[in-house]
């Protein structure tokens, strides 16, 4: 049977698969469409087989929210390109309106994710769509929050996906400043809602990584600290003469001395604050340092203590901001989805592949 035009179009209009493969397709059938639907699913899947092994960390993320529930799910893709494609965002949020309807929590780490692809027909498509775009597609994760008010945020057309949810109120008020609660989380990227959710395990290993980074960079010690363990080094030669003749030259001003000190030198000097670790940990000096570098980094991971992005003097903390609209909204949830954070991504060197094929 001869294949026609209009017998292509017709294909590719109810598959969206490339033009020679609908052509091969109804050539392979003898014209029988449906027949030809199927060999293009199957050829979805043999690709879909293929691909297994590959990178897929581009993509994007999207959100479908109810009146009290709200999912964002991540999708990805092997390229960028695809990521801008219409066919895919489209698929994309299909996927996102599956996980919704799932009634399922999802996580961060993909929990429930096989469930939701079971659902409604979603492998099916997955298979479709890689036959349709050509690359391996994946179905990463999505996560749920739920409460009064509700609010989405998605960044660069998706590469960062937010959604977040308060308790409280539900007016206007609240849900714009909600929205601006997600861009603030997509911007700043905190880990915690408040102080009060990180655990004394977190705490107590956030305090131990401060002291120790603290430990080993010497110049920034305060300077009680600093001193003995330059005379320590000074008094017993563990210096070299020459990094002992440029604190002699340099004692009286102490401002520049670290720019002018071997490697040799300030790992020496680590070493002995990092021996005497015991003693500083007790020293209220030292301790009053650890405390401010404590107090600073958790200000930066928690979301109601960080500095509100829009605000005029900026100061006002985002915690603050919330309760100038209104003190009864309580943020309870939140979720950040950066595409491809945590995926080794494959470094691509194109012009020595293309040296390559050319010497082929």
């Amino acid at each position: 049977m001869a294949i026609t035009a209009a017998m292509v179009k017709e294909l590719r209009e109810m598959t969206g698969a490339g033009m020679m493969d609908c052509k091969k397709a109804l050539t392979e059938t003898d014209g029988n469409m449906e027949a030809a639907v199927e060999v293009l699913r199957k050829s979805g899947a043999a690709k879909m087989e293929k691909k297994a092994s590959r990178i897929a960390a581009e993509g994007i993320a999207r959100v479908a929210s109810n009146a009290k529930e709200a999912v964002v799910v991540e999708v990805n893709s092997e390229t960028d390109f695809v990521a801008k494609n219409e066919v895919f965002q489209e698929f994309v949020q299909t996927v996102a309106d599956t996980a919704l309807a799932s009634g399922l929590e999802g996580g961060a780490n993909g929990e429930d994710i096989e469930a939701v692809i079971d659902m409604n027909g979603l492998k099916e498509l997955i298979i479709e769509k890689t036959a349709t775009i050509g690359e391996k597609l994946s179905v990463r994760r999505f996560a749920r929050v739920s409460g009064d008010c509700l609010a989405s945020y998605l960044h660069a057309g998706g590469k960062i996906g937010v959604i977040v949810a308060a308790n409280g109120a539900s007016d206007d008020a609240a849900k714009e400043a909600l929205t601006n609660v997600a861009m603030q989380i997509a911007a700043m990227n905190p880990q915690y809602i408040g102080r009060s959710d990180i655990s004394a395990d977190e705490m107590a290993k956030l305090k131990e990584i401060i002291i120790d980074s603290a430990l080993n960079d010497p110049a920034s010690l305060p300077k009680p600290i600093l001193n003995k363990l330059i005379e320590k080094a000074v008094s017993e030669k563990l210096w070299s003469a020459e990094d002992i003749a440029i604190y002699e030259e340099k004692k009286n001003n102490m401002n520049f001395l670290f720019n002018f000190l071997s490697e040799a030198a300030k790992v020496t000097l680590a070493g002995l604050a990092m021996d005497a670790k015991d003693n500083y940990v007790n020293d209220k000096i030292f301790a009053g340092l650890v405390d401010g570098r404590i107090s600073k980094h958790v200000k930066e991971i928690s979301l109601l203590e960080q500095a509100y992005v829009k605000a005029e003097d900026g100061k006002q903390s985002v915690g603050k901001y919330l309760e100038s609209v209104n003190k009864d909204i309580v943020v309870t949830k939140f979720v950040r989805f950066e595409v491809g954070e945590g995926i080794e991504k494959k470094q691509e060197d194109f012009a020595a592949e293309v040296a390559a094929q050319m010497g082929n």
